[in-house]
């Protein structure tokens, strides 16, 4: 099996080209490297059954030759973080929206299954916990740019299903709940690394908002394994699932195991969301997984819990920083 992914330069998708080069597929990665980097890739570089081209996924030509070079297709390629999506609007909306229907207009004309990233932001301000895949979904006014990254990747979705429906291309689609582990940036405002990294300083730890905000962290390498088994299975197509981990934690008790499990001598610093991000700033109170039709349909169990996965960035932290 010859795998295309999108955006395999970045956190996730650098971790799922090492897991299907381990399990003896061979992969190609296409990341204009906006926010993926070469450095989560370098082990792979030598691998035999690895290539990587860096390059947009809206450059047509390029694109279609490796859709056509592949068997299946992971389209990673995105925005990616609050951050990034509040200071770059127009980059956010134009990135999802035409990167998806390019990716699915070439996999539609040679019928090579995609699975489609989309993200838990799309459930909004919906205050049924836990979120379900086929809950109402509750978004915010659209003079709140917070809320683009949502709308764009939920018209993702809808694209992804028309094409099925009416084109009969394989697809299917993840929500993402909060991916965490070792190479992921801070850059555009994930919050582990960034709390573990002004912990290992003796720096601050910032929390925005007032901390009370609650989420579910998965492990990289548990989301990985889930999305290949989505792949592998044919039962998934034209279906929309959520993959993450069910246990909440309050980002200001995130803060404070953070701090708990690396000695730290930091203290807490609360943010106001004007200041982090932008006036008016709307944040998403809970984000908890309903993983029934997960576990159902492919038997998915988060087994990385998050003790653990703190313990690995830790590990990984240290190492990059030499502390």
């Amino acid at each position: 099996m010859k795998a295309l992914i999108t955006g395999g330069a970045g956190f996730i998708g650098a971790h799922l080209a090492e897991a299907l080069i381990a399990r003896g597929d061979k992969v190609a990665v296409l990341d204009n490297l906006s926010t993926g980097s070469m450095q989560n890739i370098r082990s792979l570089k030598k691998q035999r059954g690895f290539e990587y081209v860096i390059d947009d996924v809206l450059n047509q030509r390029v694109l279609a030759e490796m859709v056509d070079d592949a068997d299946v297709v992971y389209h990673l390629a995105a925005a990616v973080g609050v951050k990034l999506v509040v200071e770059s609007p127009v980059r956010t909306i134009e990135m999802n929206l035409e990167g998806t229907q390019v990716v699915l207009e070439a996999a539609a004309k040679k019928r090579k299954k995609v699975l489609l990233t989309s993200t838990s932001e799309v459930y909004g301000k919906s205050a049924k916990i836990p979120f379900g895949e086929d809950d109402d979904l509750l978004i915010g006014p659209s003079n709140k740019g917070r809320w683009s990254y949502a709308c764009s990747k939920l018209m993702d979705e809808f694209l992804a299903i028309a094409f099925w429906k009416e084109r009969k291309l394989p697809v299917v689609v993840v929500r993402l709940f909060n991916t965490v582990g070792p190479r992921q940036t801070g850059r555009y405002g994930m919050v582990i690394p960034n709390f573990v990294r002004q912990a290992l300083t003796n720096k601050p730890i910032t929390i925005y908002g007032n901390g009370k905000q609650q989420r579910a962290f998965g492990y990289v390498g548990d989301v990985v394994g889930a999305l290949m088994a989505l792949m592998d299975s044919e039962s998934t197509h034209g279906e929309v699932f959520n993959v993450g981990n069910e246990i909440e934690i309050s980002i200001k008790d995130l803060a404070r195991l953070v701090k708990k499990m690396t000695g730290s001598r930091s203290e807490l610093v609360y943010v106001p969301y004007d200041q982090a991000y932008e006036a008016g700033f709307e944040d998403m109170q809970r984000r908890v997984p309903d993983l029934t039709k997960i576990k159902k349909c492919i038997g998915y169990q988060p087994r990385t819990q998050l003790a653990e996965i703190l313990q690995r960035v830790i590990e990984y932290e240290r190492a990059q920083l030499n502390v």
